[in-house]
């Protein structure tokens, strides 16, 4: 029995992909595709040389181009902040006098103890600050 050689083809796309599930290394689902695109190759009647060349010529393309993107995104620090580092940069209004020693805002729908950063600084009721930081219950703002 003579196996055709686009089946070969998808036989070594899927013998990359059973590792490509189990690793998680991307680069062998290139591979994979550029094996497919060889077994395309072989379907339409393109000889070996071409199909090696196919084969070959997607993989490096994908490597080469897909892996410093995901290198890129792999980077990058999620945007997403929580807890009371979402709180820093944030507007609030304040309720109750604040100064050096302290007073009451409202930050995020709830109500926080204060104290200004600037010691000299007084903030009246109904002023907006910007939180700079948050120490321990009190959100220090200016």
């Amino acid at each position: 029995m003579d196996i055709d050689a686009w089946v070969w083809w998808l036989i070594g796309a899927a013998a990359l992909g059973i590792p490509l599930v189990l690793t998680a290394m991307p680069e062998l689902g290139m591979l994979a595709v550029g094996a497919v695109a060889a077994a395309v190759t072989a379907g339409l009647g393109g000889g070996m040389v071409a199909q090696v060349v196919v084969f070959a010529a997607v993989s490096v393309a994908l490597i080469a181009v897909v892996r410093p993107v995901a290198a890129r995104h792999r980077a990058q620090r999620p945007e997403l902040t929580t807890g009371v580092e979402a709180l820093k940069g944030r507007t609030a209004v304040v309720l109750e006098r604040v100064d050096g020693s302290g007073g009451r805002i409202k930050l995020a729908g709830e109500v926080w103890s204060a104290r200004a950063l600037d010691t000299d600084r007084i903030f009246e009721a109904g002023q907006a600050v910007d939180v700079v930081e948050i120490d321990g219950a009190t959100a220090v703002v200016m």
